[in-house]
């Protein structure tokens, strides 16, 4: 979406919360008016501010070429015509205190207290300016008609701005958790990306130091990977690792993690899992791999997996030796053939 149908949706809910808000609000100033015996005129202003204005402000906003600094324009307006209504009402308390909190909640929410302090500001001097003109009226008194005619604006306005702004704020928490899925997770294949797949086998490390509960790593890649990209390009080659992400997802449980950990490589986390269950799980993930890729209708040659399982153990002083004796038996598993499973004793550390 781009930056102007993002201003549009903007404007459009600003006609919302304004058309809402004005023909709510002229319900204290149409009282005030009848009690003052407002002439005709005044009477034609208070219905053109409450119920053409927003439309007007609506549509000189979308037809602007930037509709939100536009729309920032109308808001100063509205601040600008409520001070006016403030000195009209010649400061009658209970509707003028009412209107202003409420504006000020709408300035906020739209931008901030650096909005509401150029609103007030704004309010202030046109109230100034028609008071002025108005030789200083002063009626600060409010009766129960005053009272009744602001009761819908104080029930209906808030609900609806704190509803706007709800749905705000839950749009910008799913947006934040995508995000942060977005910044876990490796784009090709939707696996944990490298960074997240460590701090996961860290985060077992710790639970086996607190606990002494069991948990297992499995390195592997793919043998041969090279060979494949030079001879059937890299489309081919990225094809090949989605379908191992596939199968990876297919043989592990929910609370493993598989991970991508950079170019054919690729590690499982295996919590409460120990040494002889790892090599199963990867001799199966071994197996169903070698069935795929050696199907018939295979786009290119068979290719195998090389697997090296390491279970976490006291002499591992640190996560990174945990995975380098994963690593090491990964690399014994290429050296002895490949296309096998080599697992290694946590009795076992290489320094």
């Amino acid at each position: 979406m781009g930056k102007r149908d993002e201003g549009l949706k903007f404007v459009s809910l600003a006609h919302r919360l304004r058309t809402l808000g004005l023909g709510l609000g002229m319900l204290p100033v149409a009282a005030v008016l009848y009690q003052q015996q407002a002439p005709l005129w005044l009477w034609s202003l208070l219905f053109a501010n409450g119920l053409l204005w927003p439309h007007l402000a609506w549509l000189h906003a979308v037809r602007a070429v930037r509709p939100v600094r536009h729309e920032q324009f109308n808001l100063m307006a509205d601040s600008v015509m409520l001070g006016a209504w403030i000195a009209t009402m010649r400061f009658n308390l209970l509707p003028c205190a009412m209107l202003v909190s409420m504006m000020a909640m709408d300035r906020i929410s739209a931008g901030g207290w650096r909005v509401l302090v150029r609103a007030l500001l704004l309010q202030v001097a046109s109230c100034v300016l028609v008071a002025w003109l108005t030789g200083f009226a002063w009626q600060p008194s409010s009766d129960m008609l005053d009272i009744v005619a602001c009761i819908p604006m104080m029930a209906i306005y808030p609900v609806w701005l704190s509803t706007v702004n709800y749905k705000f704020g839950r749009r910008i928490r799913q947006q934040n958790r995508l995000l942060e899925q977005l910044n876990r997770t490796d784009t090709l294949t939707g696996l944990a990306n490298r960074a997240h797949w460590l701090e996961t086998a860290a985060r077992e490390m710790h639970r086996y130091l607190r606990n002494q509960r069991p948990a297992t790593l499995i390195l592997l890649d793919i043998d041969g990977f090279k060979l494949v990209n030079d001879r059937h390009g890299h489309a081919a080659g990225d094809t090949l690792l989605q379908e191992l992400a596939g199968v990876l997802r297919e043989n592990l449980r929910s609370v493993d993690t598989p991970g991508r950990l950079g170019g054919d490589e690729f590690g499982v986390v295996l919590p409460e899992t120990g040494l002889e269950r790892a090599r199963e799980v990867a001799e199966r993930i071994r197996q169903q791999v070698e069935l795929v890729w050696a199907a018939e209708d295979a786009p290119m040659q068979p290719c195998t997996l090389s697997l090296g399982v390491a279970e976490v153990g006291p002499r591992h002083p640190n996560v990174e030796a945990w995975i380098k004796q994963a690593d090491v038996a990964l690399y014994l598993a290429k050296a002895q053939g490949r296309n096998q499973v080599c697992a290694s004793s946590p009795a076992v550390v290489e320094h």
